[in-house]
């Protein structure tokens, strides 16, 4: 179905008197307002009106989305494994919120809200259907496990099954278009490269890098697939040789197969080559006093929100040549690239700002600068507002599609 059709069935299928109305389905209340509240207030920006669904709101994040204007709703979904009946249940809950809420358009991420969701909101008969894949994650990683293995590939058996009901699939890199165009998981004419979800550039501002002492920071979830083992493992390199460095760890405890322990990451502490701060509420003044951003993940990111968030601050970064990181970096110009794994090429990449500060400077200013080439968060809600159809795509015009 072309997009141009796509827009006029939505226009078409909501009453005139009727706002169009979107519904979110979250994997995480915790999410939402850090990952969809810049694309809600766009929504909000031109009357449509928001629903967004989660499985775990508490007093403070339903405040905070309803806050952005948008509607928390409930809804039961057990994220961990593939549990038949619970996820039955799931998907006909969805079923029957979807036929009460009436959507324009459905708007899952992560998972099991796209498999779904997809299948709900076919069934409920939503006009426009839309997945977000935003990265691969632990499933779509290599391991050497017959349990993962048949993980994987249920993974990818579901995401077949539920895509076929999207309309559109946006994806974060073109890495991951690739793989679901040759494993057949979605078709050539649903997907749609957005190139990361972005930042409000007026809310991260440049700040003048830490240059006294070096610190290099790295925020995640503590998993280990995000490379915090390697990075543990420059960091005790790197203070043996120039013990005044700081190394900075934010980010909380998880759930996920292969979380970190917390005796892991205080056996690093008690060592002293990291400082571990926590899940923290703003990284803002983390990011403020640190020198070098370091991500050396290879989890299948989309693309980092953390990495985008460091270089709009300006700060060079250190990534892996891995799928969504590379979209971060250009190699020497506003930081390094370095393979997976490589404990000695990342010290060797921390060694060089330590040696030549200037290039914090130098390269944080290049990150700010591709930043706002790449990652603006109001240029990209514009184009996903398009993709579905709430802004006319053949023309600059603003004003939203009006249901005729």
């Amino acid at each position: 179905m072309s997009h141009t059709k796509d827009h006029l069935t939505l226009c078409k299928q909501v009453p005139a008197e009727t706002p169009p109305k979107v519904v979110f389905i979250s994997p995480f209340a915790s999410t939402i307002v850090g990952f969809r509240g810049s694309l809600i207030k766009a929504l909000k920006k031109y009357n449509i009106h928001v629903v967004v669904l989660a499985p775990d709101y508490d007093d403070k994040t339903r405040w905070e989305v309803s806050a952005l204007g948008a509607i928390p709703v409930d809804y039961a979904l057990n994220r961990a494994g593939i549990t038949p009946l619970r996820d039955l249940r799931t998907l006909l809950q969805l079923s029957k919120l979807l036929r009460r809420l009436k959507p324009s358009v459905v708007m899952p991420y992560n998972i099991k809200p796209v498999v779904y969701g997809m299948i709900a909101g076919a069934v409920a008969g939503v006009p426009y259907r839309v997945a977000m894949i935003e990265g691969l994650g632990y499933t779509f990683c290599e391991k050497p496990s017959l349990r993962h293995t048949l993980l994987s590939k249920t993974v990818r058996l579901l995401y077949r099954v539920g895509l076929r009901f999207a309309h559109k699939v946006l994806f974060l890199n073109p890495d991951d278009v690739r793989e679901f165009l040759e494993a057949r998981l979605v078709r050539a004419e649903q997907a749609v490269l957005l190139g990361g979800i972005g930042v409000d550039l007026h809310e991260w501002c440049s700040a003048h890098p830490s240059l006294k002492p070096v610190t290099f920071t790295l925020a995640a979830r503590l998993i280990r697939e995000k490379g915090i083992p390697e990075f543990a493992q420059a960091a005790r390199h790197i203070k043996a040789k120039y013990p005044n460095t700081r190394f900075w760890l934010l980010g909380g405890l998880d759930t996920n197969p292969s979380a970190l322990t917390q005796s892991e990451v205080e056996a690093w502490v008690k060592e002293g080559i990291l400082e571990w701060f926590g899940q923290v509420p703003d990284v803002r003044p983390y990011f403020a006093q640190t020198s070098v951003y370091v991500l050396p993940s290879y989890y299948r990111e989309g693309v980092p929100r953390s990495t985008q968030e460091a270089m709009a601050m300006a700060r060079p970064v250190i990534t892996t040549d891995a799928p969504g990181c590379r979209e971060t970096v250009v190699d020497g110009v506003n930081g390094y690239l370095v393979p997976v794994r490589d404990v000695e090429a990342l010290v060797q990449a921390m060694e060089r700002f330590i040696q030549e500060p200037r290039l914090i400077i130098t390269m944080g200013q290049a990150s700010r600068k591709l930043a706002e080439e790449r990652f603006d968060v109001h240029q990209i809600n514009r184009r996903i507002l398009k993709v579905i159809g709430l802004l006319p795509e053949e023309t600059g015009d603003d004003t939203p599609c009006q249901p005729k």
